[in-house]
């Protein structure tokens, strides 16, 4: 669990550690008329996190890092497997009027197409509104007939941080990425395997829990 908000009692340790460093818990203790049993808990959530750094027969020392860096170390640290939701996916011979169907039952912003379960395109909202308003048979037309083809999909492997898919979908600017698994095929050619997908919303309640928990 991480917590950024640091008590007053801590904010102090870490001010006399600037000025005095390197100095011991002891001298600590004296500076703020406490015992050293009781700053014990202070001082080990302050090395934990990486505020502070103990080192034996020495004392303690102010890293520069802050509680606010300590968190974006945890999300660096966080895989994308960790927080991969359920993809959604249809097969690229999905009539548009069908793929329609799908995107408002499961509530989703865009659609993985796969072919023999290859990860082949992705569809998104705007794409379906785009040829909806283009007057298509949306039940003769399939969704491969529209669809972002690979490789011009951004893809995300799920040993990958949190902040990569972050940054991705920034770049990008994708509501979306899938999330694959790289499959070798006839030991020449490489697909990708839809095995979950990372949105903006995951992110976002990434950050929530993060910012909730204590």
């Amino acid at each position: 669990m991480i917590n950024i908000q640091l008590s007053e009692r801590q904010e102090k340790i870490i001010d006399i550690v600037k000025n005095d460093q390197p100095i011991t818990g002891e001298a600590i203790a004296r500076h703020l008329k406490l015992t050293r049993a009781t700053l014990r808990p202070d001082l080990a959530i302050l090395t934990m996190s990486g505020i502070l750094d103990a080192r034996p027969k020495v004392g303690y020392f102010y890293t520069g890092k802050t509680a606010l860096s300590f968190v974006s170390e945890k999300i660096k640290k966080i895989k994308v497997s960790d927080v991969k939701s359920i993809p959604v996916a249809i097969d690229e011979e999905t009539s548009l009027y069908d793929a329609i169907v799908t995107l408002f039952l499961e509530d989703v912003s865009s659609i993985f197409v796969t072919s023999d379960g290859y990860l082949t395109g992705v569809v998104s909202r705007k794409d379906f509104l785009k040829n909806a308003i283009g007057g298509m048979d949306l039940n003769m037309i399939p969704v491969g007939v529209i669809m972002t083809r690979m490789p011009n999909i951004i893809t995300i492997a799920p040993e990958e941080s949190v902040l990569n898919a972050a940054i991705k979908l920034i770049d990008h600017e994708v509501d979306c990425i899938p999330v694959v698994e790289e499959v070798e095929v006839n030991k020449k050619e490489k697909k990708y395997k839809v095995i979950g997908k990372v949105s903006k919303t995951t992110i976002t309640r990434l950050f929530v829990e993060l910012g909730e928990s204590d």
